[in-house]
């Protein structure tokens, strides 16, 4: 794998995903196509639907037969709805037997489990990856954003695990962001060593051997308010926690918003002072607008996969097609795959797992 940046860029979109589907997906894939000159789409849904694209210029259409509704069970996804938008939109990722593919990276904001399901099933983890993960930014205060893994994808994890979320976090960042040592946080209910449950501080004990061999710039535990801190560029924990982080800053954001809008329009005095503050205020609803961060990477996967918010409108949506645009551009997925081989190969050698002592798999053997 080269993990050059690439030229041209094609993106395969699931137009019928989300709450909205085309009256959202479409908009979206028509302005981003006007501010990338050098991309190229893929829009995949029913041929109706995308009866208005046509014509639009470096895009072509795919039909799809069938939509993954956002309350489908797994089961549905997976071994019923074999020709949905959804499916049919990831296996445009899908390599081939010389590892090309289609397209660079797929977006869709449809059920997100249904998402993960069936890009597990059709692109396979990468080597040495047990479980994909859910990557995505947060704001904070120093003027950048954190990036922080899983947000959803699984709930229960070992240390091994938390350990591939930093690996892959780290090329994430780096090639995104162009940071090649960017710090990485576990986070825990306080700094000390000692403190967590026992995958916790087995965690902690993989990321900083991986640190003092030199293949992480690993800082140790975090907490949460170092997210919005910026304290460090990256910040892993397991999906359940990750979840309740992105939904808590989500909700708090609207909370700061609808307050400020309501308290400015008590009085004539606090509509003077809003009046005054109002550049402020809007910079500052800008920043904590999560319509700018949407876009979850779905990393760990054998191609690049995009997680747009379900209610996604067209600016939320767009924002998620830079994200896959960006991702795909600077080589993500290889970067990826470079990086877990080095890390794992630094890793001592693996012993019999048992109950108690989960151990990391060995790194698979390079072509």
């Amino acid at each position: 794998m080269s993990s050059d940046a690439i030229a041209q860029v094609r993106l395969a979109v699931d137009c019928m995903g989300g709450d909205h589907g085309p009256s959202v997906t479409l908009p979206a894939c028509e302005h981003f196509l006007a501010s990338h000159p050098e991309a190229e789409l893929i829009l995949v849904g029913r041929a109706d639907a995308l009866a208005g694209a046509a014509g639009w210029p470096r895009c072509t259409t795919v039909a799809a037969t069938e939509v993954v509704e956002m309350d489908d069970p797994l089961e549905v996804a997976l071994r019923r709805k074999k020709d949905s938008s959804l499916r049919v939109a990831i296996g445009q990722v899908k390599p081939d037997a010389d590892g090309n593919a289609v397209a660079q990276a797929c977006v869709s904001a449809g059920n997100t489990g249904a998402l993960m399901a069936v890009s597990r099933y059709l692109l396979k983890t990468l080597e040495g990856i047990d479980r994909p993960a859910i990557a995505a930014v947060m704001p904070n205060k120093i003027g950048g954003y954190t990036t922080v893994l899983d947000l959803g994808a699984n709930v229960d994890c070992t240390a091994e695990h938390l350990l591939q979320f930093a690996v892959m976090g780290s090329a994430l960042v780096s090639a995104v962001d162009g940071k090649e040592n960017p710090t990485v946080g576990l986070l825990n209910i306080g700094e000390e060593e000692i403190k967590g449950n026992d995958a916790i501080k087995k965690a902690g004990e993989l990321l900083r051997a991986v640190g003092a061999a030199g293949h992480m710039n690993f800082l140790g535990n975090i907490e949460g308010n170092d997210i919005f801190k910026g304290t460090v560029d990256i910040v892993v924990c397991d999906g359940f926690v990750g979840n309740v982080a992105l939904k808590t800053s989500e909700g708090l954001a609207s909370l700061i918003a609808s307050f400020l809008k309501e308290e400015f329009k008590r009085n004539a005095l606090t509509m003077l002072a809003g009046a005054v503050a109002k550049p402020v205020l809007n910079r500052l609803a800008q920043r904590l607008d999560h319509r700018r961060y949407s876009g979850g990477a779905l990393l760990g996967l054998r191609g690049l996969v995009f997680k747009a918010h379900g209610s996604s409108d067209a600016f939320a949506f767009e924002q998620a097609l830079n994200r896959a645009y960006d991702a795909a551009r600077h080589g993500l997925l290889a970067r990826v795959h470079d990086r877990i081989l080095e890390t794992l190969a630094a890793m001592p050698a693996p012993v019999p797992a048992s109950p108690e002592q989960p151990t990391l798999p060995a790194a698979a053997p390079t072509a």
